[in-house]
């Protein structure tokens, strides 16, 4: 069978297995991939966008809509009006946010070790070329 399929099972089973680790976190993937891409992408000390924060997790922009707004009301991130722009939101990961977030990180790394073991760096090598087609630069 083709290396697509094995890969796309081996997605299927990666992102099962990091559902079940992040249940006891009170997160599911998405809710993660969003809130990590917000602490990642705001690391150089500017708040990114919403939809920066929707590229870089690959969600598309009404479901990061839907869900950063539940991260909002859990209490997790702040999403302000951007003074140049009012119709651009821009995200904060609260003390909480940052917190959960990085617990979140470490199930993730954890889940990957779990399941890729030693290959996951030459996984990472193969995989991160392909994968570059999709991120934002």
């Amino acid at each position: 069978m083709s290396p697509g399929f094995w890969l796309h099972h081996a997605a299927l089973e990666w992102r099962a297995t990091l559902e079940r680790n992040l249940r006891p976190l009170g997160l599911t993937p998405t809710q993660f991939n969003l809130l990590a891409s917000a602490g990642w992408l705001s690391r150089e000390g500017e708040l990114p966008t919403q939809q920066q924060v929707a590229d870089m997790s690959g969600a598309d922009r009404m479901m990061a809509s839907k869900v950063i707004r539940g991260l909002e009301e859990r209490g997790l991130l702040v999403r302000r009006a951007d003074p140049a722009d009012a119709r651009v939101l821009r995200i904060e990961l609260t003390p909480a946010g940052r917190e959960l977030a990085s617990q979140g990180v470490r199930t993730a790394v954890d889940t990957d070790a779990q399941l890729f073991g030693d290959d996951g760096d030459l996984l990472r090598e193969h995989l991160k070329p392909i994968a570059g087609h999709r991120l934002p630069s």
